[in-house]
C-alpha cells in the first residue's frame, strides 16, 4: 500500500490536529486547503506558480473533465498528472455534485443519474461504478465516492431517502475500487438532522473507506448550524483523514481545524479573486473600490506574497477597472497565497503548541465580512 495518514500533533485545548497523508505523487501536511482546478487547472493560474506557492495538492472535477477533453484525451496521456503536467497529488471529486445541481438536465434513479451535458445538451449517465472507473483512469490519487448531495432546505423524509441512496452507491463505489495506486474517500451525508448523519457515518464505516469526507454543507443551511453539523460528526469519525467538501471562507477553515478536520477545498479565493475581492489579515476588501483609485500600499501590509511586494492597490484597482488578463492572475495569486499561508501557520501554531492564542489573535484582526 502506498497510502498513509499518521497524525503527527494533536492540540490540547481542542481537536485540532496536524497529520501527513502520503500518497505516490507526495506527501501532504494537514490541515490543508486544496486550490480547485475543476478542468484540469486552476483558473488563472499556470501550475508553476502553484508550486511557487506550495500548494501541496489539488482538486479536479470528473464530470467536467469527462465531458472535456474527455476521458479518451487523457487515456493518451496516461492520466491526469502528465496531461496537465502537474507531479504532486490530486483528489478527484466524483462529479455527483455537478451532475445533480443541474436539476433542469437530470433524471436521478437507483441506478444512477441520465443528465444532459450543460455544454451542448447530449445525453450521458454516471452510476456510482461509471464514476469510479472514470476517475481511476484519470489517475488521481485520492477518489471521492459517488454520492446524492442533498440539497437545503430539505425534511427529513427526504433527506432520508437522498441519504440512504448515497450509501448504497458508497457500497457499490467501494465494490469496483480495485487499483492500490488509488484511495477512496467516502462521503457523509444525511443534511442537517443529526440522526441521519449519525447512520451515514456508521454505514461508510462498515464498508471501509480510505478516508471521509463531509459533504452537503454550505449549500445554504445558517452558519452556526453547519458548524453545530460539523463538529458533532467529526467528534465521531474515524481516525483517518477527514475532509470537508466545499467549506469554506477563512473563517470556516480555522473553525473547523478546531474540530480536527484535515482537508479544506473551495472556490471562493479564486471565483472572489477574478471578482475583484481580495483576502487580507483584516478581512476582505474589494479592490473595484474607488478608494483605492490613488492607493500606494499593497492589498496587505502584512503580506510576503510576490503581488504584495510589487504592486500598489491603485494599479491593481486599474487592472481590473480596465477588464486586464492579468488583473485574474494577480488577484488569484494573492488570494490564494492568502489560504494556503492560513493554513501553514495553522499547523506551525500546533507544532509550537500555541493553535489557541494563534487563533484568538488572528480573529481579532480579521473582520468577518464574509
Amino acid at each position: 500500500m502506498q497510502f498513509t495518514f499518521t497524525v503527527t500533533k494533536t492540540d490540547t485545548s481542542t481537536r485540532a490536529r496536524c497529520g501527513l497523508l502520503t500518497t505516490p505523487h507526495g506527501s501532504v501536511e494537514t490541515p490543508v486547503f486544496m486550490p480547485v482546478g475543476t478542468a484540469a487547472t486552476v483558473k488563472a493560474m499556470p501550475q508553476e506558480w502553484l508550486e511557487q506557492l506550495n500548494a501541496q495538492i489539488i482538486l479536479s472535477n470528473t464530470y467536467h473533465l469527462y465531458l472535456r477533453p474527455g476521458e479518451d484525451v487523457i487515456r493518451q496521456f496516461g492520466g491526469l498528472h502528465r496531461f496537465m503536467s502537474w507531479e504532486r497529488p490530486i483528489l478527484t471529486d466524483s462529479g455527483g455534485y455537478q451532475v445533480l445541481s443541474h436539476q433542469a438536465l437530470r433524471k436521478i434513479s437507483e441506478e444512477g443519474v441520465h443528465f444532459r451535458s450543460h455544454l451542448d445538451g447530449s445525453l450521458h449517465f454516471f452510476s456510482p461504478e461509471r464514476a469510479v472507473e472514470i476517475q481511476q483512469l484519470l489517475g488521481s490519487d485520492v477518489l471521492m465516492a459517488f454520492d446524492d448531495c442533498t440539497a437545503y432546505p430539505v425534511t427529513l423524509a427526504e433527506a432520508a431517502d437522498s441519504m440512504r441512496r448515497s450509501m448504497r452507491w458508497a457500497e457499490r463505489c467501494r465494490r469496483v475500487h480495485t487499483d492500490d495506486r488509488q484511495v477512496l474517500f467516502g462521503i457523509v451525508q444525511g443534511s442537517v438532522f443529526p440522526e441521519l448523519r449519525q447512520e451515514s457515518l456508521e454505514r461508510l464505516f462498515e464498508i471501509g473507506f480510505f478516508g471521509l469526507a463531509l459533504g452537503g454543507l454550505s449549500v445554504g443551511e445558517p452558519k452556526l448550524l453547519m458548524y453545530e453539523t460539523i463538529e458533532r460528526v467529526s467528534e465521531r469519525m474515524p481516525s483517518g483523514p477527514r475532509y470537508v467538501m466545499g467549506v469554506g471562507t477563512p473563517l470556516d477553515l480555522v473553525e473547523c481545524v478546531k474540530y480536527g478536520i484535515d482537508m479544506f477545498d473551495c472556490v471562493l479565493p479564486t471565483r472572489n479573486a477574478r471578482n475583484g475581492t481580495l483576502y487580507t489579515s483584516r478581512g476582505k476588501i474589494s479592490i473595484k473600490n474607488t478608494r483605492y483609485r490613488t492607493d500606494e500600499g499593497p492589498i496587505d501590509e502584512d503580506c510576503p506574497c510576490l503581488v504584495c511586494r510589487r504592486y500598489s492597490r491603485a494599479y491593481l484597482r486599474h487592472l481590473y477597472i480596465s477588464n486586464e488578463m492579468v488583473s485574474s492572475v494577480f488577484n488569484t495569486y494573492h488570494n490564494l497565497h492568502f489560504y494556503l499561508d492560513l493554513m501553514a501557520k495553522v499547523r506551525e501554531s500546533m507544532r509550537l503548541n500555541s493553535f489557541s492564542n494563534w487563533e484568538r489573535l488572528f480573529r481579532e484582526r480579521y473582520v468577518a465580512t464574509e
